[in-house]
């Protein structure tokens, strides 16, 4: 008997939300992929791209704990492709920011299963610019440092984070409060303009600001959400002067949401 050839997986992100930022890169793997592993941070509208009959598998991840632990996701992607299908591996925003892309694509590479990545559109550039704040700005900010505030095993170097110039965490929700406490006492001013922004790109995205040193009263008292991404930083300010921008608001998708919403996945 003919030995079955090996699938391929494509490392895909998914971009910030908004469906309409996926590239067409993304938008064509997924077209002609029979899996599609995917996460909770991707759009309902993005399946929308894959082909009828292409299995989908849910392995998101919600609330600091794993729905489906990371080595099992290693394990779906090569079980897969070994089947010798063509693997997509949907990711929200860019696979290698935040996104543990880095360790499937080590897991891959460890079992011999041809893979590629497919660059996204990250969170840490299109939901600032989503909630009219540029993270720089002639004259205001030559820097911006992008980090997380949830990292397994170790703390952050709140010294470091709190002298950049523009600051932008990811995954900032659950421990906003601890976070600003940490930055201000690292040395940055409490009256640091700061933002929150929930579900960024999404239809129902909503913004707070306020200094630092209050935004985490003020987004509890807002009642924000996750997924939420935290900015630090002058640039922030520059948000009151774009009213056009902020007006404008994000684009918004509710038939392609709703139709995705009727449609069982696994």
């Amino acid at each position: 008997m003919r030995e079955q050839s090996k699938g391929r997986v494509f490392l895909v992100g998914a971009g910030p939300g908004d469906p309409e930022l996926l590239t067409l890169r993304a938008a064509r793997v997924l077209r002609e992929a029979d899996t599609v592993v995917y996460d909770r941070l991707v759009h309902p509208a993005v399946l929308e791209h894959a082909r009828p009959h292409a299995r989908l598998i849910y392995v998101g991840k919600e609330g600091g704990g794993d729905s489906v632990r990371q080595d099992e996701i290693h394990v779906i992607l090569i079980a897969q492709a070994l089947l010798g299908r063509s693997v997509v591996r949907l990711k929200g925003g860019d696979a290698f920011v935040f996104g543990r892309g880095g360790e499937e694509a080590l897991a891959l590479e460890e079992a011999g299963i041809a893979y590629e990545v497919v660059p996204g559109i990250t969170a840490g550039t299109a939901v600032p610019a989503a909630a009219a704040i540029p993270v720089t700005h002639r004259g205001v900010s030559g820097a911006v440092t992008f980090a997380t505030a949830h990292r397994e095993g170790s703390t952050p170097d709140w010294a470091f984070l709190a002298q950049s110039q523009t600051l932008v965490l990811y995954m900032a929700g659950s421990r906003l409060e601890e976070t600003a406490r940490a930055l201000v006492n690292a040395g940055r001013a409490a009256s640091t303009p700061a933002a929150v922004v929930e579900a960024g790109t999404w239809e129902h995205q909503r913004v707070v600001e306020a200094p630092l040193g209050r935004i985490a009263h003020e987004v509890k008292r807002a009642s924000l959400g996750s997924p939420s991404l935290l900015i630090v930083g002058e640039v922030v300010s520059l948000r009151s002067r774009l009213p056009s921008l902020v007006a404008r608001g994000t684009p918004w998708n509710e038939p392609a949401l709703a139709r995705a919403a009727e449609g069982g996945h696994e």
